[in-house]
């Protein structure tokens, strides 16, 4: 008997003081029930709520950055090349794109890499089957001088215009038919040099971008280094974030490549050119750095119909350049006369003036949740929304009230791919977006979801010790006896996927797929006894005495 007080008080400190490092940190019942998906080193990882893997893709590229999970179980990938094919290179390079199915073979591969042009930061999905594709092509400094750029603003000798083409795959080969194509250099303006293209009044122009505006002197040929494309079905509209120029744009993709070039043509009539703007009203004269709200952004998306903020745009805003640096998410809802069509005054700023939500980190240093580089913001169908803080490789999910329902934090280095033991703090995790897909997604439909093993070395996964469970998979599942000298039997009478049994370290001592768990070889003690079913984890206490 006092040997079983002495566990249980074990136990009791165990969960009162512990606190995970890796992995699953912590969760409640208010999580969304999903399956969330990032891109690590060589791999792309779907876990579920507990940090366990359900799936996983292996390339043979780092990321390059962007990862996707589409409807029918294939997994758009982009790779980084590093095989000299372009010396076009700065954070975020990539140059290959490839199609995985759900079970991990490439069936598409396409690439986009030259000392010309070079894939970079993301590659999105469209409804269609085609990919669209964000790539920098070289601009010579004789060019741009041309195009009407300050010849003191050439530090390289040279530019980086940013190009989206839109590609459909001819599967299981390496080609594609590039059948869309758009260029910001061909939506420039500038006031500089008369005798040059492009030349008029910036600030009577905001449909066209400056091309001498230069952001507290992120200059070089990488002046723009737009950092994401998102597309919205519903408007046909494709949204971009150029971290330098700190502002988001968005564009017509209903054009052709012929209209796309110019400033008329496709459903909004407006061609190529801006329809919309925000962030960062200097680079168009129709502000000053006091009227910046933007600062180096990640991902910002419009939300689709159908969840929560619908029709609004939601983004990772990482603080950089702004004083103190501190990261945040805001929600903004930009002004249309109809749906695509932005309201837009001349001589002014295109609003809003503030966001609609934002969240921050509570407290007296904002500066505890910043993201320097990379990361992203997600809403998700129930109101919650997902964080990725990226620079830390963490995430966090936020209910209504803005309270963390779910923080996780990837064990996995980016560098060499090793894993970090639990108690130890993970290194060089820095992950580029985290995406959750609920569990009614239709790639999960058919697909085997059983849990297989957390990332971190000895992992931990009591913080998922309280979540609530079905009622019905407790009434229907029934282990004894307990305690026991050496075999438990599980008698359930729904479905059972496997059964884990872990220590007070959250370290799996054994695996069972059958109703019949045998501890005659395990110390004498506390441990989890875990039921996977199709609807829930069972989770009970057992002792071995």
């Amino acid at each position: 008997m006092l040997k079983k007080l002495l566990y249980f008080a074990v136990l009791i400190t165990y969960l009162s003081f512990s606190q995970n490092t890796v992995g699953i940190i912590s969760v409640t019942n208010d999580v969304y029930d999903g399956y969330t998906l990032f891109n690590i080193h060589t791999k792309a990882y779907l876990i579920n709520n507990c940090g366990e893997v359900v799936n996983e893709w292996n390339s043979a590229y780092l990321p390059g950055n962007s990862v996707y999970l589409l409807p029918n179980g294939n997994l758009l990938r982009a790779g980084r090349l590093d095989d000299g094919s372009s010396n076009i290179g700065f954070g975020g390079q990539g140059g290959i794109v490839e199609l995985f199915d759900w079970d991990g073979n490439i069936i598409w591969s396409f690439t986009y890499s030259s000392n010309q042009f070079r894939q970079h930061h993301d590659a999105h999905p469209l409804p269609n089957g085609n990919v669209l594709i964000l790539a920098a092509t070289v601009v010579s400094g004789q060019d741009a001088i041309d195009m009407g750029r300050d010849p003191a603003l050439l530090p390289d000798g040279e530019l980086y215009n940013q190009q989206i083409i839109e590609v459909e795959p001819v599967l299981g080969t390496t080609t594609g038919n590039i059948v869309w194509e758009w260029n910001i250099f061909d939506h420039l303006i500038q006031d500089f040099d008369n005798t040059k293209q492009n030349f008029g009044v910036v600030a009577d122009h905001p449909e066209k971008l400056d091309i001498n505006f230069i952001n507290n002197g992120s200059g070089g040929n990488n002046w723009l280094h737009v950092n994401s494309i998102q597309y919205n079905e519903e408007r046909d509209q494709i949204t971009i974030s150029s971290r330098r120029v700190s502002e988001i744009y968005v564009i017509d993709h209903s054009t052709t490549t012929a209209e796309a070039a110019t400033g008329s043509g496709g459903t909004y009539g407006r061609g190529g050119d801006l329809l919309y703007r925000w962030g960062n009203p200097q680079a168009y004269r129709q502000g000053t750095e006091a009227d910046r709200t933007l600062f180096g952004q990640h991902t910002p998306y419009f939300i689709p119909s159908g969840l929560p903020n619908e029709g609004k745009i939601i983004l990772f805003n990482n603080g950089f350049q702004r004083s103190p640096e501190f990261s945040q998410v805001d929600i903004i809802s930009p002004p249309e006369t109809s749906l695509g069509v932005f309201d837009y005054t001349p001589g002014t700023a295109y609003g809003p003036l503030t966001s609609d939500y934002t969240y921050s980190e509570p407290g007296s240093d904002p500066s505890d949740f910043y993201s320097v580089i990379v990361s992203n913001a997600q809403q998700l169908p129930n109101g919650n929304i997902l964080v990725c803080e990226g620079n830390k490789g963490y995430f966090f999910e936020l209910d209504s009230n803005d309270n963390k329902v779910w923080e996780y934090v990837n064990p996995i280095n980016n560098i060499n791919g090793t894993s970090t033991p639990q108690n130890d703090n993970a290194t060089g995790n820095l992950t580029f977006r985290a995406l959750k897909y609920g569990i009614d997604y239709p790639a999960f439909v058919g697909r085997d979801l059983t849990p297989g093993q957390p990332l971190e070395i000895n992992p931990n996964l009591s913080p998922c010790d309280n979540l609530s469970i079905e009622e019905f998979d407790i009434n229907l599942v029934n282990i004894y006896p307990n305690p026991t000298k050496d075999k438990i039997t599980v008698e359930s009478r729904i479905p059972i996927l496997k059964v884990e049994v872990t220590n007070l370290l959250g370290e799996i001592v054994t695996r069972t797929y059958n109703d019949e768990i045998d501890l005659s070889n395990q110390q004498n003690g506390i441990y989890l006894l875990r039921i996977f079913t199709n609807n829930s984890v069972v989770n009970k206490r057992i002792i071995k005495n």
